[in-house]
This record gives structure tokens, C-alpha cells and sequence, in this order.
């Protein structure tokens, strides 16, 4: 098969198309014919070696975690799944024309909504889902902030948040206010603004897509006893607020929640934008038009 291999930590450049052997499914697994896969900040900056201390490279490596594409061979003692299924996971090396993963991983892409575009979904939503359900957990009535909330991660967090029915602050750029809008949360608020962010009062918790000198100074707007959900770690002033809760959130599969993200995008209730389609041989190109930021996410077509 046809995949893009990492050798080294660099640049897009070192993002090379070769032939690799086929994977095999063992047991309990499942081999995809990807349709196509998404370019996530993590691959970036995996392949970059910047996230090498959290997430170590054995070279040659396949990046990529969304898979997107239909079931052509089951490993032994699968059931669920027959060859032909569309199907959607969070997985790895799914920068591949075939990908092998676990069944249980797997869930069935809901009738209608598209296979390509649903490529955009696993990793972003399952990360926005689980920084709310497993991070900051608001009740109903709490006020949460969301960071960023225009990125995959954060649109699909303000969605699960008004879900479980708090009181959403849609965190974003001053030059974004009017874009973030649309995203249905009960404000908006330009949190690269000080004079913004002098008019915001304590909230109950903050879901954190951004760290940096924004998360810092966000820190003292949470309640005593209140938390700090991060896909990023802690701020580094963390410490300086040992009554509030950090709780660092790393994504795992869940693919009954992955399912019910991709009925909600079918039924429109939030979506995750594309940007643009490359076929999987540009992922160089793709790799640096993701790393220069936007809102919609660059597919790669295998």
C-alpha cells in the first residue's frame, strides 16, 4: 500500500509518500480501506519533534489518527462489523491507504453523512466531548468557558456543554467575535482582549484549548474549588492556585460517543468546517496549511 512515512523530525518536507507492506489484522481486529483521514495539530507536531517528550517517535513512523473508510477484511473473532461496512474510529497510522484497528475502536458511520467528511470528526470531537464529560464536568446551571472555541476541539466542547446545560462563554479571538456567533453558545467573548477579559466575572469551570500566557491569566477567573480542563496540560502558573481543580485531558477511543458526535454533526446540530481536500501524497502541503492556523481542517484523500 501507498502511505506517507516519517523518518526524522523536521518539516512538511520530511513527509514522505512511499510503498510499505500491507498491514494484516490479527485477532479482534479490522482492516480499512481508508477513504481519508484529517491533519491534526498533534500530527504537526509530532512530526515536528516538538511533542516528543509526551509522545516519542519510532522511526520509520505513520502518522495520523482519523480513520475514515470502509471494512475490507476482519481479523478472527470479530462480530459487529462485515467487509463493505462504512465505518469511522480514532485510531493511529492512518495516513495509509489500509489501516488495521481494534473492532472495539470501530463504529458503524451513521446513513447519510458523508464518509470523506466524516474523516474531519474522530479526533477533534472525541477530545472536545471528553474535556467537558471527563474534564471540566459542569452541571446544569454552571457557567463554563471554552478557549478557542472556534477550533474543532473547542466548538464541539461548547456543544456538549450547552448539552448537558450550562451557561456557555464561546472564548475566541476579537477578530472572531462575529464569526462565533454561529456557534450557539450564550456569549461570546475576545479573550486576546484585557479589556475584554476585565469584564468577565468568576466563572464555575474554563475547558482550555490554548494554554499559554491566555490560559495564565484565565486562571483567576475560575471559582475557589472550580476547574481548569486543559487538552495542553496546565498553565504554567498552575500551582499559584491550589484551590481550583487541573485536570488535564488526553483523548482515548469511545466509539459509541464518536457515533452519537456524528449523528449530531448529520442533524446539524454543530459542525466541524473543512478547509480544504489534498490527496494523501500532499500531505507536506497539508501539513503546512494546517500549521498556519484557520478554522477548517485539511483532509487528506486516500
Amino acid at each position: 500500500m501507498k502511505a506517507i512515512v516519517l523518518h526524522e523530525y523536521g518539516g512538511p518536507d520530511k513527509l514522505k509518500y512511499e510503498d510499505v507492506p500491507d498491514p494484516v489484522p490479527g485477532e479482534g481486529e479490522v482492516l480499512i480501506r481508508q477513504a481519508a483521514s484529517s491533519v491534526n495539530p498533534i500530527d504537526y507536531k509530532i512530526r515536528s519533534g516538538a511533542a516528543k517528550e509526551r509522545f516519542p517517535v519510532q522511526f520509520p513512523a505513520i502518522l495520523g489518527r482519523d480513520i475514515a473508510g470502509t471494512a475490507r477484511t476482519l481479523g478472527p473473532n470479530v462480530t459487529g462489523f462485515a467487509p463493505g461496512d462504512k465505518v469511522i474510529a480514532l485510531g493511529n497510522r492512518a495516513y495509509a491507504e489500509l489501516v488495521v484497528i481494534k473492532a472495539s475502536d470501530l463504529t458503524h458511520l451513521p446513513e447519510g453523512l458523508d464518509l470523506i467528511a466524516a474523516a474531519a470528526l474522530p479526533l477533534v470531537s472525541l477530545t472536545g466531548e471528553q474535556l467537558i464529560s471527563r474534564g471540566a464536568k459542569p452541571r446544569a446551571g454552571q457557567t463554563i468557558l471554552v478557549t478557542g472555541a472556534l477550533g474543532g476541539v473547542g466548538r464541539t466542547a461548547v456543544f456538549v456543554a450547552k448539552k448537558a446545560g450550562a451557561t456557555v462563554i464561546a472564548g475566541v479571538r476579537k477578530s472572531q467575535l462575529k464569526e462565533a456567533e454561529q456557534l450557539g453558545a450564550d456569549q461570546v467573548l475576545a479573550i486576546d482582549d484585557d479589556a475584554a477579559l476585565a469584564t468577565l466575572g468568576f466563572v464555575d469551570a474554563i475547558a482550555d484549548t490554548v494554554n499559554h500566557e491566555t490560559a495564565q491569566k484565565l486562571l483567576a477567573k475560575v471559582k475557589q474549588g472550580g476547574v481548569f480542563a486543559s487538552v495542553l496540560g496546565p498553565p504554567a502558573n498552575a500551582k499559584l492556585h491550589p484551590t481550583l481543580r487541573i485536570q488535564p485531558v488526553v483523548c482515548v477511543p469511545d466509539p459509541a460517543g464518536l457515533r452519537t458526535l456524528a449523528e449530531d454533526v448529520l442533524a446539524g446540530r454543530f459542525n466541524i468546517p473543512i478547509d480544504r481536500m489534498l490527496p494523501l501524497e500532499k500531505a507536506a502541503e497539508a501539513h503546512a496549511a494546517a500549521e498556519k492556523g484557520g478554522i477548517g481542517k485539511v483532509l487528506l484523500l486516500a
